[in-house]
């Protein structure tokens, strides 16, 4: 019995000792060493995240208005569609310019696969029955403008084809958008906007950028730190769309 007490303190002590030994050699690591150990995690978690499950895009037009501003800086969400459901009514996705795949666009999916599109004098409807409209549509011009003059207010119907997406800008007199151009196919969008994470008022008297640049760079950088409490919307940053 004695003989196992001895055995079970020696194991004891070994595993104190052992553990002692790992305390010390964190003890001795330096901190600079801790710090770009730490730094090295998170740009690693940071460029991970960014190649496969969020990206972020600016927006710059007036086209989504009052959902979406020029200045807006939004993370959308690469992943939204590749389990589960895919794109629905009333999402706001980011996708290649069908014409130009080397452009990125953003708007508010109206129609589904299947669906028939019409507007008139304004009015959308979706397979013969008017759409919901979402809280932030608008239409700034009083004017109805004759279909056989522009899509903008007179448009379909239009079947919308198989794995293909209807889009709208939010602000429908001031969008180019499948009235005009077509629809989306499928793997044309990249992901679904989810937050507006920065938010910059455009300044028409901020500097251009000419030759020499580092001129304009200084000019821009000074012109920024100058304006930058009052440019800024405080009141979006962190807004879920």
């Amino acid at each position: 019995m004695d003989q196992d007490f001895l055995i079970q303190d020696i194991r004891r002590d070994e595993t104190q000792r052992e553990a002692n030994k790992v305390l010390r050699r964190r003890e001795r690591k330096p901190l600079w060493r801790e710090y770009l150990e730490t730094a090295i995690i998170a740009l690693v978690a940071a460029v991970l995240l960014r190649i496969f499950v969020v990206s972020a895009f600016r927006v710059s037009s007036a086209s989504m208005e009052d959902a979406l501003f020029e200045g807006d800086y939004i993370f959308v969400n690469k992943l939204a569609y590749e389990y589960g459901s895919g794109p629905q009514v009333g999402d706001i996705v980011v996708f290649k310019y069908p014409n130009n795949p080397t452009k990125t666009y953003i708007k508010r999916i109206v129609a589904m696969p299947g669906e028939t599109v019409q507007v008139a004098d304004k009015v959308l409807y979706v397979n013969g029955e008017v759409a919901e409209i979402p809280i932030w549509v608008k239409n700034i011009d009083q004017r109805i403008i004759p279909g056989d003059l522009s899509f903008r207010d007179n448009f379909g119907p239009y079947l919308v084809s198989p794995d293909e997406y209807f889009v709208m800008g939010d602000n429908r007199d001031d969008s180019r958008d499948s009235r005009f151009w077509g629809t989306v196919p499928q793997e044309n969008i990249l992901g679904k906007a989810v937050m507006v994470y920065w938010s910059w008022q455009p300044d028409p008297d901020a500097p251009t950028w000419e030759f020499p640049y580092v001129i304009s760079a200084v000019q821009w950088l000074g012109h920024a730190l100058y304006n930058f409490p009052s440019h800024i919307r405080w009141s979006r940053l962190g807004s879920a769309l």
